[in-house]
């Protein structure tokens, strides 16, 4: 491994990505395993969680492990003016693993170059969210039998969606096409569009993809963050932009699945959720597999 800690996607290789994938096919098979038994792992929650918590927890809980933390900085020593460095440092004694969530941009980086044990980043800010990634690319090549040569829509939160910029980060491995649909205050930054011209790959803009949808492998709805905006004003403008109704799917490719980071707000309609081509609470799922394939990763275990 590049470091002894997943803070960004970019922090594994492709074999090692690929590695994580097959063994939590792996899981899958058989979740129930002690292979935990004796490890502590702190899950230090510094802004709202449910799914990806949760499946941490259970992750840990159905491979024998015990858990420390919370899941509110109010109930901790934060509250109190204690510093990320020295949470980190104090954790990071009482812990053989630490997984973090954090609403400030590069506090994970901060964390893992003070911790003395492995630091997973749960997400900091609109910047990355690793875990998240993987357990996305073990939905879509679950989904579609393979990772190269597809087309992928990524839609709604563009600018601010921490999961769109690492997932994009990780297609941008195999032979991807990207078609970002977004609001124009919503796009994806141009450091990320210079990262795929530079690579030869090929994406496309549009602010609505009603006319193209029947083009898409796989279809990334995000929700617009009422968190990431300051003025409330430029939020209600935006939040409800694109809805992904079940009349728009009668057209789409046979194998198209629909992925979605959750929790949705109103950018999928409750009518999407029978139809088989909705995966989105499947991929939930998914990330307790792949989450304990990362904790046994890099706990150097299995």
């Amino acid at each position: 491994m590049k470091s002894k800690s997943l803070v960004s996607i970019d922090d594994l290789n492709t074999d090692e990505i690929l590695g994580i994938l097959d063994l939590a096919e792996e899981f899958e098979k058989k979740p129930v395993q002690n292979l935990l038994e004796g490890k502590i792992i702190a899950t230090l929650f510094f802004e709202p969680s449910t799914r990806t918590r949760l499946s941490f927890e259970s992750a840990i809980s159905r491979l024998g492990g015990k858990i420390v933390g919370f899941a509110d900085s109010s109930s901790s020593s934060v509250s109190k003016g204690e510093t990320l460095h020295d949470t980190i440092r104090m954790v990071s004694n009482y812990s053989d693993l630490i997984v973090m969530r954090h609403p400030i941009e590069g506090s994970a980086r901060f964390a893992s170059e003070i911790s003395s044990v492995p630091v997973i980043n749960a997400g900091d800010g609109a910047n990355q969210h690793p875990t998240q990634t993987l357990l996305d690319l073990y939905s879509i090549r679950k989904t579609q039998g393979t990772l190269d040569n597809l087309n992928i829509f990524m839609v709604g939160d563009l600018k601010y969606g921490r999961t769109v910029h690492s997932l994009m980060m990780a297609m941008s491995r195999w032979n991807t096409t990207f078609n970002f649909i977004s609001p124009e205050e919503l796009r994806m930054p141009d450091e990320f569009k210079l990262y795929l011209e530079n690579l030869g790959l090929k994406y496309y803009e549009h602010t609505d993809f009603t006319d193209i949808i029947s083009k898409a492998d796989i279809i990334y709805m995000t929700r617009v963050q009422k968190e990431r905006f300051s003025d409330p004003i430029e939020y209600e403008k935006v939040k409800n932009i694109y809805v992904l109704r079940n009349s728009m799917l009668s057209n789409t490719k046979p194998n198209m699945r629909i992925l979605h980071p959750l929790p949705r707000v109103n950018e999928i309609n409750p009518d999407v959720d029978s139809n088989p081509k909705a995966y989105y609470f499947e991929q939930a799922l998914n990330g307790v597999f792949t989450r304990q394939a990362i904790l046994c990763k890099f706990l150097n275990i299995k």
